[in-house]
């Protein structure tokens, strides 16, 4: 009788232990899907924000991008007709709103930098490329699964689909040439191009970060702010053929949650730091969970019930910055 009822004990903290796992990996899961996508929401707010202080409607218009036998919907932009070249924003600035009807994405804010904490609040401007609308590859990373999953439907975009940015100095229509799929740690996607283009990256395939999706638009059609254009001239439009020059500044790409590769790389806390503080926090809640536990058994109502109000939000909150750290170790992209 005392060794099936030792048994007994042993079956039950067996099950209690694999259906606490399992909802702990479906909490897990939810934070990633549901959790996560109400941070960004709230940030894509106060970045719109931001934005409608420096977003000004563009009254005038570049003339129609057509070279004979071809067009104004197939001809990439001439050089001369590309935004000024400015200085790189600063890290974390909204620098544009991206929309994509293919995608159903309408004025979604892109924020400079493809750290972790830049793509969580949307997609993210990688570092060193060219900005929209100007001269050269301008490149965009964003997250596929989580936080909002801003680019969860890259896959579906086709050669001729539009896709526009509206940023500080005008509205910039550009058109998809295609796409491929490249191993995360293939950065010759960010370099410099001839022509004005745009280069948008995300993990794949879906809820996996083996590799990586690459789309490529070329730029069709300026709708420039005149308020962005330069007051006064240095070099007589005549003398120059070239227009402006592109960034030559490479994308800055070391560390991050992969190293050196496509999706993140600013540099923010590394991903051995982000584990660790995962572990930390995990064992903290876990701890404090068991110790709440045993209070509210042995403890003397009504104080146990005090106890068990108390810690409840406190070992929830525990388990979402546990929770938060390990998100921060995934790639930037995923």
């Amino acid at each position: 009788m005392t060794g099936g009822t030792k048994r007994g004990r042993l079956v039950k903290r067996v099950a209690v232990t694999f259906v606490s796992t399992g909802l702990l990996l479906l909490s897990f899961v939810a934070y990633q899907l549901w959790g996560t996508a109400l941070y960004e929401h709230h940030a894509q707010d106060q970045l719109r924000t931001e934005l409608a202080h420096k977003l000004h409607t563009p009254t005038t218009t570049a003339p129609p991008t057509t070279t004979p036998g071809a067009t104004s919907t197939t001809a990439p932009a001439p050089v001369d007709q590309v935004a000024p070249t400015t200085p790189d924003p600063g890290v974390g600035t909204p620098i544009g709103l991206l929309t994509i009807p293919r995608m159903g994405m309408n004025g979604v804010a892109i924020v400079e930098g493809t750290d972790e904490h830049q793509l969580q609040q949307g997609p993210g401007h990688y570092v060193g490329t060219s900005l929209p609308g100007q001269a050269g590859n301008a490149a965009i990373a964003g997250h596929r699964t989580t936080y909002g999953a801003p680019f969860y439907d890259l896959n579906n975009l086709q050669p001729g689909d539009p896709i526009s940015i509206q940023t500080s100095q005008g509205v910039f229509d550009y058109q998809v040439v295609g796409s491929h799929v490249v191993v995360p740690s293939d950065v010759t996607v960010l370099a410099q191009s001839n022509t004005p283009e745009l280069t948008l990256t995300t993990c794949n395939p879906r809820y996996s970060a083996a590799t990586r999706l690459v789309v490529t638009a070329t730029l069709t059609k300026t709708t420039v702010n005149p308020a962005s254009l330069p007051t006064t001239t240095t070099t007589p439009a005549s003398s120059s053929t070239t227009g402006p020059t592109p960034s030559t500044t490479a994308p800055s790409l070391a560390g991050g949650a992969e190293g050196a590769g496509l999706g993140g790389g600013l540099g923010g806390t590394s991903t051995g730091g982000e584990v660790r503080q995962a572990i930390l926090w995990g064992a903290l809640t876990l701890v404090g969970a068991v110790l709440g536990l045993v209070a509210w058994r042995r403890g003397r109502r009504p104080w146990s019930w005090v106890v068990l109000a108390t810690g409840i939000p406190l070992v929830v909150g525990g388990l979402l910055l546990c929770f938060q750290h390990i998100s921060l170790a995934l790639p930037q992209s995923f």
